[in-house]
């Protein structure tokens, strides 16, 4: 039995780092005034515990993204989310007195941690909001940090060959859109601006690979829904600042 004391111990304490790198979050719902007049909302998203720089930086970028999603005017006193919210109700409130047929305004924001490692961790909102008119408008957000420095990454600062990277990204898009290989990227339909592919504004590290997502309207109608493409951490390696292990 002491001869396997020894590697048994080392998986023990393997196991142990690997649980400690984790960050902690507790689930966090925010809601709307209820009442007749009240437009609906509900947040649910992830709050990072831990006292670090990742951490504020991920509290910081949600309350941002709900800022974002909630408030109609450019008022730099709304930087909280209670204050998001208010922003959203008094807005509705004000509309309604002026137009009392108009329909109910919601806003519902879902956010969750799907990826992280030692290097990169990556969280998803799905966003959902209707203030009138013939539909809402649903959107998925990406948010990627360097569990390291502490940082929120933009796109660019996710790779160490852009400009290879997004030639290999429109010739899988090309792919799985049944897009000819050559000539114009809006041949089939799509609505790339000044007809010349571009990453999305969306992207995450995901379990299955990096993910692309164009919201809707991005590329496409409305009818469309939101176009998505996965990439393989074992094509895309060489393209990433932050490698995955496979």
């Amino acid at each position: 039995m002491k001869k396997y004391l020894g590697p048994i111990l080392f998986l023990i304490f393997l196991i142990g780092c690997q649980t400690e790198s984790k960050l902690t979050f507790e689930p966090t719902q925010l809601l709307g005034e209820n009442c007749n007049s009240c437009p609906k909302i509900e947040i649910n998203i992830p709050h990072a515990l831990d006292d670090s720089k990742v951490s504020e930086a991920i509290n910081r970028a949600l309350r941002e993204e709900i800022i974002s999603v909630l408030s109609f005017t450019e008022d730099e006193t709304i930087d909280s989310a209670d204050k998001a919210i208010k922003s959203f109700t008094d807005s509705y409130k004000e509309l309604k007195t002026k137009f009392p047929d108009e329909v109910q305004w919601e806003a519902t924001i879902d956010g969750e941690a799907i990826y992280e490692d030692e290097n990169i961790i990556t969280l998803m909102l799905n966003s959902y909001s209707f203030t009138g008119g013939a539909h809402g408008y649903a959107s998925t957000s990406y948010l990627n940090f360097d569990k390291k420095s502490g940082a929120e990454l933009e796109n660019w600062e996710l790779f160490d060959d852009l400009e290879g990277f997004a030639g290999y990204t429109e010739t899988k898009f090309r792919e799985q859109e049944n897009i000819p290989r050559v000539g114009n990227i809006n041949a089939t339909g799509f609505m790339f601006e000044d007809d010349m592919f571009h990453l999305a504004d969306n992207i995450g590290y995901t379990k299955d690979g990096l993910k692309l997502i164009y919201n809707q309207y991005e590329v496409a109608s409305y009818a469309d829904g939101p176009i998505e493409l996965i990439l393989p951490y074992s094509e895309i390696n060489p393209y990433l600042k932050r490698k995955v292990k496979n």
